[in-house]
């Protein structure tokens, strides 16, 4: 059996959770970004950006990721510049 210590060192990290299932996510009709953010007591979430609320969408984005809380947020359409 592996010690803790080593365990706890595995842990993957929000920015590889994000890479992993960015495109994923961007597939989905309406998601305009898929970002990493904090909840106001510090604790990192993965942020989804929706152009609008789309509630099928919505239902098919999980809770969570790899143990990180996932946040909806509506951003407006988006268009490169």
């Amino acid at each position: 059996m592996r010690p803790i210590f080593f365990l706890a060192a595995m842990r993957v990290t929000i920015q590889d959770v994000k890479k992993q299932h960015e495109s994923r996510l961007m597939s989905m009709p309406g998601v305009v970004s898929v970002g990493v953010g904090q909840k106001p007591d510090g604790t990192p979430v993965i942020v989804v950006g929706l152009d609008r609320p789309r509630p099928t969408t919505m239902a098919q984005l999980p809770q969570s990721l790899d143990g990180y809380p996932v946040r909806v947020e509506f951003l407006g359409e988006i268009k490169a510049q």
